[in-house]
């Protein structure tokens, strides 16, 4: 979509009046650690109040961090006296936010939309936009799909799931669960999930034969109070818990990781106690409604489930369990063959390089995590993806290339989809 070019810096300028100096003179550094101290080192950080919007401890990789104008001067001494190689990559982050939410917003005022019908990938979508068009697909495919509430989140918004089968109404079918939108800023996740949606539905000719002895069970925004509390206003874009507030020393913080927050090694290593903290793995195992649904989900599906795939951005990773630990699980060479299938899939079609391997020792070590608990439940095969970062800030690939990610991802979920027929 092309915007009037008067229109939208009449209207940036509002919306920059508007921000009211949220997130300005924030910066965004990219860090890449060249030994395991300085690996350690960027993961202590992130304990001690730094926002790493991608975080990994291979060596020679980037990680992203953003530092507040009151962190900026111990964040360049350390890096600096560390002689770690840093690059400033965005000089101010408040601008960048302002800049997206006036040319959102004036694509919503040009272009509205009610939700139903084919979605396009040229803009993101609210949680009530996706709940209409997951609706209408029921009522357009009513042999095929099948649309039912699951849960409500703190602040009382529906959670569905769409089961997607195709239509030969055999019971009991193996199933794969896939789920977008944990984190509340990672925009590009649900979109992802919503083209998988339509390649499987509206593409089911295409797609017949993942569908032939499989349904797939997809629950599309889990965090969908914090995904909504991202569009609300250029302070709250950056946004990565639930909603429901925590009371700690006076003070009230808000959410929990959602990601962190299973009952499974629950507030080990990787998850903070500190209700203010982004990786807050909240006062108790399940405290948040939204887990709550997705672990009833899981152990719902426990007797058919055979794969768990959760999305989230960014950093072009493909991980397994576990999370908690460095150890591997027992079958861990069936979750590396589908894992690198993805990974293949995607480099032999657009050269994006995945790379793929458990968590911990990929990244780092994030005990509560959805995908050891959905191993832990007992899925022959759990998957977290995380697809690559765009834009100024990383989590906002800009509509122009929502087609290009979307279609991307769905080639690596395809290709792992085949694998795990082949299987099991």
């Amino acid at each position: 979509m092309k915007f009037s070019l008067g229109l939208l810096v009449l209207f940036l300028g509002t919306t920059l009046v508007a921000a009211e100096q949220d997130y300005e003179g924030y910066r965004i550094y990219e860090v890449i650690p060249s030994t395991a101290d300085q690996a350690h080192l960027l993961h202590k950080l992130s304990l001690q109040g730094y926002d790493f919007i991608s975080e990994t401890r291979l060596l020679g990789h980037p990680s992203r961090v953003i530092v507040s104008p009151g962190q900026l001067e111990h964040f360049q001494q350390l890096v600096e006296g560390e002689k770690m190689t840093h690059t400033l990559v965005n000089s101010n982050l408040g601008a960048s936010i302002a800049e997206e939410f006036a040319q959102r917003q004036m694509q919503r005022l040009l272009a509205p939309i009610t939700g139903k019908g084919r979605l396009s990938t040229e803009r993101y979508y609210t949680h009530e936009e996706i709940i209409n068009y997951i609706d209408d697909l029921a009522k357009r495919f009513p042999r095929r799909v099948f649309v039912k509430t699951v849960g409500w989140s703190y602040e009382q918004r529906v959670l569905k799931t769409i089961t997607i089968t195709n239509g030969d109404g055999k019971a009991n079918k193996k199933v794969i669960f896939m789920d977008g939108g944990f984190h509340a800023r990672e925009w590009i996740s649900p979109a992802a999930v919503l083209y998988v949606i339509d390649q499987l539905v509206e593409q089911f000719e295409e797609n017949a034969h993942l569908l032939k002895d499989y349904d797939w069970v997809i629950l599309p925004l889990v965090n969908a109070d914090g995904y909504e509390h991202t569009q609300t206003g250029t302070l709250a874009r950056m946004w990565r818990k639930t909603r429901q507030p925590y009371t700690s020393a006076g003070q009230t913080c808000y959410g929990a990781d959602p990601n962190r927050n299973f009952d499974f090694h629950w507030n080990e290593e990787g998850a903070s106690s500190n209700p203010c903290a982004d990786t807050y793995a909240g006062p108790k195992a399940f405290s948040e409604p939204e887990t709550i649904t997705v672990r009833d989900l899981m152990h719902s599906l426990t007797d058919r489930g055979i794969m768990y795939l959760t999305i989230h951005s960014y950093g072009n990773y493909l991980l397994y369990p576990w999370g908690w630990t460095s150890d591997l699980p027992e079958n861990w060479e069936d979750l590396d063959a589908v894992a690198r299938t993805g990974a293949e899939a995607i480099e032999n079609a657009t050269g994006t390089v995945y790379t793929y391997g458990s968590s911990t020792n990929v990244l780092y070590i994030a005990a509560g995590a959805s995908d050891d608990y959905g191993y832990y439940a007992g899925f022959n095969v759990s998957i977290t993806m995380e697809l690559p970062g765009a834009g100024s800030i990383g989590f906002n690939p800009p509509v122009t290339r929502i087609d290009e990610f979307v279609t991307e991802t769905w080639i690596g979920i395809r290709a792992m989809a085949e694998k795990v027929i082949e299987m099991y």
